[in-house]
C-alpha cells in the first residue's frame, strides 16, 4: 500500500470530507436490504471521530441521471447510519447548495452530516472542476473510502482530490492489501475461479491471471462459448459467437504458459428461463438441441473441488451458475461451501459471487470480500484505478 490513509495524516479537529459506497439495494418501500456497505464504511468514520473530526460523508446511490429523484434519495442512508453509530447523522437537503453549505459551515467536531446523492448533478459523472471546488470547499481533508467506485473518475473520487490533501480510509487500504498481495505475492498454489456471463466482461482478467495463477477454473454463462469455441453444440445456452477466435487463443495461452485450464465436464441444463423450469444433468459436448446451460454439473462440482483442496490463494469472480433461481445454485453454492474449510486465502471478488456466498451464509468463513464489483475487476486486470491514483503517495 503506496499510498497514504488517514493514519499517516495529522487530523485532529479537521473538517473531513469522505467519500463513501453507500450504494445499497432497497426495497419498495425504501427500505435497506443489505447494510454491508454502510457496515464497511464504519470503521473509517469512527477512527474520524475518535481524532475530534467534522465528518462530512457524500456517495452515490443508483443512476440518477443528473436530476433530483427522491427514490434516489441517501435517506435511508442517514437513518441507518444513524442506527449503528449511536448517534445523529445530519442529513442535508443537497450536495453542493445552501442547505449542504450552511450545515457544514455549522458542523462541530465530532458531528457527522450526510450530503444528499452526489449523482443529482451530471458534473458528478463529468468530474466537472468547479463542481469538485465546491464540494473540496466544505472541508479540509479529502478521504476516499469507496473502493466500489473507485474505477470512476468522478468529481468525488477523483475531481476533490485536487483541491484537498487525499488520503485513502480502511476499508480501500484493506482491498488493496488483500487484492494486491493475491497478485503480486500469492501463497501457491495460487488458484482462480470466473464465473459470469460473458466472456467478453472478463478478457482482461483472464489475460492478467494466466500470467499469475496455477490453475484457472472458468464455469457460468461464459464457459459455453468456450464449448463452442471448440466445435460444440450449446442448444440455446449464453454465447457470445463473435468470441470464439479469443476463447480459442486464451486456451492456447493458458497451454504455452503452463497453466491448468480447467472448463466444466458436465452441466445442468433447463428447457427455459425461469425458476421451476423442468432440468437435466448432461456432459458438456452433448447439451441437447432447445435446452439451456444455467449451472455446472455434479462431476465438474466434484473435480474443481478436488482441485481447490491443493490451493493456498484463491480469487474467485462470478458465480458458476444461475444462482438466483435454487435448482440452479448448486454449483455456486457448493464451490463457496469447499472455498470456507480451506485452509487458504480466499478472496471473493465483489458483485454477483460477494451476493451468492452471503446468499448461502458462508461469508464469515472467506478472508475477504471486495465490496467492488467491476472495481475489483478492474484491479485484477491490473488497470490503475483513478479513485486510488490521485491519492497522495507515503
Amino acid at each position: 500500500m503506496s499510498k497514504k490513509t488517514v493514519k499517516d495524516i495529522d487530523l485532529k479537529g479537521k473538517k473531513v470530507l469522505v467519500r463513501c459506497d453507500f450504494n445499497v439495494p432497497l426495497d419498495e418501500n425504501r427500505n435497506i436490504t443489505d447494510n454491508t456497505r454502510i457496515v464497511a464504511a464504519l470503521p473509517t468514520i469512527k477512527y474520524l471521530l475518535e481524532q475530534n473530526c467534522s465528518v462530512i460523508l457524500c456517495s452515490h446511490l443508483g443512476r440518477p441521471k443528473g436530476e433530483f429523484k427522491p427514490e434516489f434519495s441517501l435517506a435511508p442512508v442517514a437513518k441507518e447510519l444513524s442506527r449503528l453509530l449511536g448517534q445523529e447523522v445530519i442529513m442535508a437537503k443537497d450536495v453542493i447548495g445552501e442547505d449542504a453549505k450552511t450545515k457544514a459551515a455549522n458542523l462541530k467536531q465530532g458531528e457527522i452530516l450526510l450530503l444528499e446523492n452526489v449523482r443529482f448533478h451530471r458534473e458528478e459523472t463529468d468530474n466537472d472542476p468547479e463542481f469538485s471546488k465546491a464540494l473540496a470547499s466544505m472541508a479540509e481533508v479529502y478521504v476516499n473510502d469507496a473502493f466500489g467506485a473507485a474505477h470512476r473518475a468522478h468529481a468525488s473520487t477523483v475531481g476533490v482530490a485536487a483541491y484537498l490533501p487525499a488520503v485513502s480510509g480502511f476499508l480501500i487500504e484493506k482491498e488493496l492489501k488483500f487484492l494486491g498481495e493475491a497478485l503480486d505475492n500469492p501463497v501457491r498454489p495460487f488458484m482462480a475461479i470466473l464465473g459470469g456471463a460473458k466472456v467478453s466482461d472478463k478478457i482482461g482478467v483472464i489475460d492478467s491471471l494466466l500470467e499469475k495463477v496455477d490453475t484457472l477454473m472458468i464455469g457460468g454463462g461464459m464457459a459455453y462459448t468456450f464449448f463452442k469455441a471448440q466445435g460444440y453444440s450449446v442448444g440455446n445456452s449464453m454465447c457470445e459467437e463473435d468470441k470464439l477466435d479469443l476463447a480459442r487463443e486464451l486456451m492456447q495461452k493458458a497451454k504455452d504458459r503452463g497453466v491448468k485450464l480447467m472448463l466444466p465436464v458436465d452441466t445442468r441444463v433447463g428447457k427455459e428461463f425461469k425458476p421451476d423450469t423442468e432440468s437435466k444433468t448432461v456432459a458438456w459436448t452433448e447439451i441437447p438441441d432447445g435446452w439451456e446451460g444455467f449451472d455446472i454439473g455434479e462431476k465438474t462440482i466434484e473435480m474443481f473441488s478436488e482441485e481447490l483442496k491443493n490451493a493456498k490463494t484463491v480469487v474467485w469472480n462470478g458465480p458458476l451458475g444461475l444462482f438466483e433461481f435454487d435448482q440452479f445454485a448448486k454449483g455456486t453454492n457448493a464451490i463457496a461451501k469447499v472455498l470456507s474449510e480451506l485452509d487458504a486465502t480466499t478472496i471473493i471478488g465483489g458483485g454477483d459471487s460477494a451476493a451468492a456466498v452471503r446468499k448461502a451464509g458462508l461469508q464469515d468463513k472467506m478472508t475477504h470480500i471486495s465490496t467492488g464489483g467491476g472495481a475489483s475487476l478492474e484491479f485484477l486486470e491490473g488497470k490503475k484505478l483513478p479513485g486510488i491514483e490521485c491519492l497522495q503517495d507515503k
